[in-house]
């Protein structure tokens, strides 16, 4: 069986060059342009791949690969250092969002049947949590497990369409792996990436209809203080449905900046949620973590691409993500 285990200015652009070759493929050459601390001036952002069946829930291996989610194929896919791709494993119950626990189960938000636990290995599958007072889940989207084991996941809704007229429920979730849950937000318009700070002390919440990224004091128990608009994102536009920030996931660095994927790229904020700068992918990204063996290596995937670019920071070393 396989193993598991400067400043300012603030919104600095990367500039970009498209480089179009044969048999109707593409391969994007594109080079940063400096953000102190985070990636040096001309830092190659790398193509890997396009036409992957969607693009979700990156999460670093400690053999230095990466794994996501192909949404639509019903898989988990992994990326090796040297960029060679192979299947992790297959029939993934539509898993979106990746998370490993202490003993190196892979737990995930699944959408199939809407529900989190553990995925893989195959032999350990486990449901933990499938609904909240009894109405099912709608569309889990993303999550992320603290140190005590407990994992906090988004729920985006789904909206009325058709012959279904149930309202969207979206919200944000804490469950414990004996299944005692707590809904602890449900006042977020579409919640989608969720992450802690270092300390976990700290709930960082993607709003991808609003124009900030959230943040939430841990108060322990299930329960989170109040709201704050933590960072202003350069993303928040208009669009065909409406503004949207198109903000989706969340990582941070070893220094506790938020990086965060948007309609402009990958958006970088130091601590104090103040902007440091924006990485320009060709593809809008919808996310991104940190791997290879030192976590020096940012892989950002999103509408069936997959990059990679070498930062000077690595990611945050405390939590797998």
């Amino acid at each position: 069986m396989r193993s598991i285990f400067s400043q300012h200015p603030a919104r600095t652009l990367i500039t970009a060059s498209l480089l179009l070759i044969t048999a109707g493929t593409h391969a994007e050459n594109t080079t940063t342009t400096a953000i102190d601390g985070v990636v040096a001036q001309g830092t190659q952002i790398e193509f890997i791949r396009d036409k992957f069946e969607g693009t979700e829930g990156p999460i670093s291996l400690p053999d230095g690969s990466l794994i996501f989610t192909e949404t639509r194929a019903n898989r988990v896919t992994r990326i090796a250092e040297d960029n060679s791709i192979s299947t992790y494993f297959d029939n993934s119950n539509g898993t979106n969002g990746l998370a490993f626990t202490k003993k190196g189960e892979l737990v995930s938000v699944q959408n199939l049947k809407p529900q989190v636990g553990i995925v893989y290995p195959k032999a350990s599958e486990k449901v933990w949590v499938d609904n909240y007072q009894g109405k099912p889940f709608q569309r889990p989207n993303d999550l992320v497990i603290d140190k005590s084991g407990g994992v906090y996941f988004t729920d985006i809704g789904v909206q009325p369409k058709g012959e279904n007229t149930e309202p969207a429920r979206p919200a944000v979730y804490y469950a414990k792996a004996d299944g005692k849950i707590t809904q602890v937000l449900n006042d977020v318009e579409r919640p989608n990436g969720v992450q802690l700070s270092r300390d976990e002390k700290t709930l960082y919440v993607a709003n991808t209809a609003g124009e900030y990224i959230l943040a939430y004091p841990i108060l322990g128990n299930g329960k989170l203080g109040a709201r704050k608009d933590y960072a202003k994102l350069a993303g928040y536009e208009k669009g065909e449905n409406g503004f949207s920030s198109g903000a989706d996931g969340l990582a941070i660095d070893n220094e506790g900046r938020l990086y965060v994927a948007s309609n402009k790229g990958i958006e970088i904020f130091d601590a104090t949620g103040n902007a440091l700068g924006v990485i320009a992918i060709p593809q809008k990204p919808q996310n991104l973590a940190f791997a290879g063996k030192d976590k020096k290596t940012l892989y950002v995937v999103g509408r069936g691409a997959a990059y990679k670019i070498a930062v000077l920071t690595p990611g945050f070393k405390g939590r797998v993500k």
